[in-house]
């Protein structure tokens, strides 16, 4: 049984070749992902086990949740280092500063796209060096208008020792000479980023307090270790601060780095589930089609004494040897995928670090797991029919077709799924807040059970769309009627095809909607002109809202201030504007109050805040503000929140006293004398002084950059979600050339009795539009149910979500499924087109 399996294997390898090759994307798919993300995170772990590999113990600021001030503990103090400094076992001690420090290039464009921007300090040692950042070429930086570079940047930048460098660290610009450039193994700055050192007294006033640290890093002696050192250290330590050793740090951060990683790699892999889920209807096609085909063949090895379970052994055989060369073909085209990956992604601005292609032996071992398991399990069910073909059968050409009776087991067990899932989503969605878990579950039930029912769909949707095609004459007919004449394999054919348009459909709806509520929350939420913002996403400094002041364009302005704050025992954040001009700078809609109610004691709250804490206006709560002092503050408004404004809003003035550290405004609202235009971006552009860390936006660039993002985000989706497109459109070709090997005699004959060739390829593409048509329609309406039915999950979390039909896109999907069936068909067609008449009625 065995040699006859792999004779089969070799005398139907042409048949088989679809298969293969819809095994092979899935598998490269798999195995691309898995080299890549860990050729990614190899690179982020060496360059983090170098940049520790002189760090024996690490002093960090640390407390516990609740515990203190609220907000991030307090920086390290000169007292602690020097302390550090003395303990027995200490060999040398540096303190570190980092913060963020965007650099521009010659021409004023930002490096790196704001990608990892740090500004960290150089520590002299002894030797009057710092072993971190090797000098390359150059000195370090003694004075505050001197820098030193990262090697990478400076290359990418043509910049070179005495050049001068415009940069930014909260708004302001500054013009450093760089006086020093320097090698360095974080892999942040091998991915793109940029690195810039100052002179630690610089460093201190630009990111911390002066006499301050944001860690401390203690190098042991030759003959102590690392957990020796630690003890005697945290034997010095003042409270909220903690010791951890240089392997720990190392370790941590190699653990982050794979939780980062693993993020991305679980939604690659989501990605090449589905293209191997869709790839399963067309392996269980082609097993199946090849059952039927040897019916003969089976029924006399059943009459020479060949058990069921010979014959099951002897399709999973063929199945595992397929698998096994799709999975050695798809595991190639993988590591391909994976040392191409990382460059294309480079060229296109993506930065990510460069290191040696990894191949982990979990990709190996996954690729054939993958590609001999889906082979087998898709060929489980043919393999149980093909053994129960009677021996008799080998008397006759064909064998008898399933019955009606599984076919209304088939159609009972889909109703049952289908309405399962519909009732949980209804009832998902009718609950007050809606349930997450049971929309999820509702939607696959839901999914299963369409796929379940398609056969009897099939025969439906199909026969409406017979007046159509009798406009192709007999070919047309014809076609409907060979569509439907096997409905499991027109179900299995058009199923793959639509699990990818459900997904494409329901995504691009979400998407589009999202990038709606998004802009509307940027256009009718804001009355001001501009929002300036920093690039690198940290916070402005208070000379930017200063500067634009002074400009008479500018008629009212406000920042969006962020604190820490402990609420009612809760960890939370106040919001501090400016009461006089929110007003005039913003419309949110206010069941009660206004902006101009701040100012003393005064706060005014999101509708979801004051739900959390069951507040109401006039309600009062207790506050504990940054600095640790307490007050109580009483709720004057209250309005609906949107993504940009919300949560507990004070005044500017009550929120500054408790502050430690310089504002943390994330935005800045301005509102300008005679609206927004090109003339008045370019004034407020230079009154800042043309910086290219902050991003000066009016209204309809907020909009461009959501739009941006959110066309962004759906070309990735449409690329990941092509795979499993094109293993659908492999199911189409091979169910039709099957198909056509299967009716040689029934083309043959049509040819013998007149029907001319350019008909007999009209027929076939046809059929293969009205399959390609039929799982496409279904997917874009089970999309779109979809789509409706996370909405409301959606409008949850951001009020301005509304549900768009995106009409263009949706006839764009349709348009695609006919490309696809007409594609589909031009190999199928052509080979019955070929077919000799003659040869066919002779065929049995």
């Amino acid at each position: 049984m065995f040699r006859t399996a792999l004779r089969n294997v070799l005398m139907h390898k042409a048949r088989l070749l679809m298969t293969v090759l819809a095994v092979m994307l899935g598998v490269a798919f798999v195995s691309g992902t898995l080299i890549f993300t860990s050729t990614i995170s190899d690179a982020y772990r060496n360059g983090s086990e170098k940049g520790f590999s002189d760090v024996d113990v690490a002093v960090q600021p640390h407390k516990k949740s609740g515990e203190g001030k609220p907000g991030a503990p307090p920086d390290l103090t000169q007292q602690l280092l020097d302390r550090a400094a003395q303990v027995p076992h200490a060999a040398s001690v540096t303190g570190t500063v980092t913060g963020e420090a965007a650099v521009a290039d010659k021409d004023g464009d930002l490096i790196g796209q704001g990608f990892s921007t740090v500004g960290a300090n150089y520590f002299a040692g002894v030797n009057g060096k710092d072993a971190r950042y090797p000098m390359k070429r150059g000195r370090p930086p003694k004075a505050p208008n001197e820098v030193a570079l990262d090697a990478k940047t400076a290359e990418r930048a043509h910049y070179k020792v005495g050049n001068t460098a415009r940069m930014s660290v909260d708004g302001p610009v500054m013009d450093q000479v760089i006086v020093g450039i320097f090698t360095t193994d974080d892999g942040n700055v091998a991915a793109g980023g940029t690195l810039v050192l100052f002179d630690t007294a610089t460093a201190q006033k630009l990111f911390t307090r002066p006499g301050e640290f944001s860690e401390i890093y203690v190098k042991a002696q030759s003959d102590t270790d690392q957990n020796t050192l630690k003890a005697e250290i945290e034997g010095i330590l003042p409270d909220h601060t903690r010791a951890v050793t240089g392997e720990k740090l190392a370790d941590d951060q190699a653990a982050a780095v794979k939780r980062d990683m693993e993020s991305m790699r679980m939604a690659l892999l989501f990605f090449a589930v589905i293209a191997l889920f869709v790839g399963i209807f067309t392996i269980a096609n082609t097993f199946t089609v090849l059952v039927s085909q040897r019916t003969r063949e089976l029924a006399l090895l059943r009459a020479v004494g060949a058990s069921r379970r010979q014959v099951i052994r002897s399709i999973l055989v063929e199945a595992f040897v397929v698998g096994t060369a799709a999975a050695a073909a798809g595991f190639a085209v993988g590591v391909g995928i994976g040392a191409l990956l990382g460059p294309l992604m480079r060229s296109t601005g993506v930065l990510i670090p460069d290191g040696p292609l990894v191949i982990p032996p979990v990709a190996v071992f996954t690729s054939l797991l993958v590609g001999v398991g889906v082979t087998m399990l898709a060929a489980w069910l043919p393999s149980r029919r093909a053994a129960k073909v009677p021996p008799v059968a080998a008397m006759g050409s064909v064998h008898a077709p399933a019955g009606a009776r599984s076919l209304v087991l088939r159609n009972s067990v889909g109703a049952l799924l289908g309405a399962g899932g519909l009732a949980l989503i209804l009832v998902a969605r009718a609950g007050n807040e809606p349930a997450s878990g049971p929309l999820a579950l509702g939607s696959v039930l839901l999914l299963v059970g369409v796929i379940v029912l398609t056969p009897v769909l099939a025969r439906v949707l199909i026969a409406a769309a017979a007046p159509a095609l009798r406009l192709f004459g007999m070919p047309g007919r014809l076609a409907r009627q060979n569509a439907v004449r096997n409905p499991r394999r027109t179900a299995a054919t058009a199923s793959a095809l639509m699990i990818g348009l459900t997904l494409i459909t329901g995504m691009t709806v979400v998407a589009v909607g999202l990038q709606r509520g998004l802009d509307k929350m940027a256009t009718d939420g804001l009355r001001a002109d501009y929002v300036i913002s920093m690039v690198t996403k940290t916070p402005l400094s208070p000379q930017v809202e200063k500067s634009l002041d002074r400009l008479p364009e500018v008629t009212r302005s406000s920042p969006v201030r962020n604190s820490a704050a402990r609420i009612e025992g809760k960890s939370k954040s106040l919001t501090g504007v400016d009461r006089r001009t929110m007003d005039t700078l913003t419309r949110l809609d206010f069941s009660a109050g206004s902006f101009s109610r701040l100012g003393g004691n005064h706060a005014v709250v999101d509708h979801k805040t004051a739900d959390t804490f069951g507040w109401r206006v006039g309600s009062v709560f207790n506050v504990t503000y940054e600095d640790g002092r307490r007050a109580r503050l009483t709720v004057t408004g209250l309005f609906e929140g949107n993504n940009l404004l919300n949560g507990i809003m004070v005044d500017t003035a009550t929120l500054a006293p408790h502050q430690r550290h310089r504002t943390g405004d994330v935005l800045l609202l301005v509102k300008t004398q005679d609206g927004a235009s090109s003339t008045v971006k370019d004034s407020l552009t230079r009154a800042l002084g043309d910086n290219p860390a902050l991003r000066v936006q009016d209204k309809e660039e907020v909009s461009k950059s959501i739009s941006k993002m959110a066309n962004l985000l759906l070309t990735m989706l449409y690329a990941l979600l092509g795979v499993a497109v094109l293993v659908a459109v492999l199911g189409v070709i091979n169910t039709l050339a099957l198909s056509v090997f299967e009716r040689t005699r029934e083309i043959g004959i049509l040819g013998a009795v007149g029907m001319d060739r350019g008909s007999i390829k009209r027929m076939i593409r046809l059929e293969s539009v009205v399959i390609s048509v039929f799982g496409g329609g279904l997917g874009i309406l089970i999309g779109l149910f979809l789509s409706w039915s996370v909405s409301r999950l959606i409008t949850e979390r951001m009020a301005t979500y509304e549900l768009v039909l995106p009409w263009g896109r949706l006839g764009v999907f349709l348009v695609l499924a006919i490309v696809v069936g007409v594609i589909a068909a031009l190999w199928p067609a052509r080979g019955a087109a070929k077919i000799n008449p003659l040869d066919a009625v002779k065929a049995e």
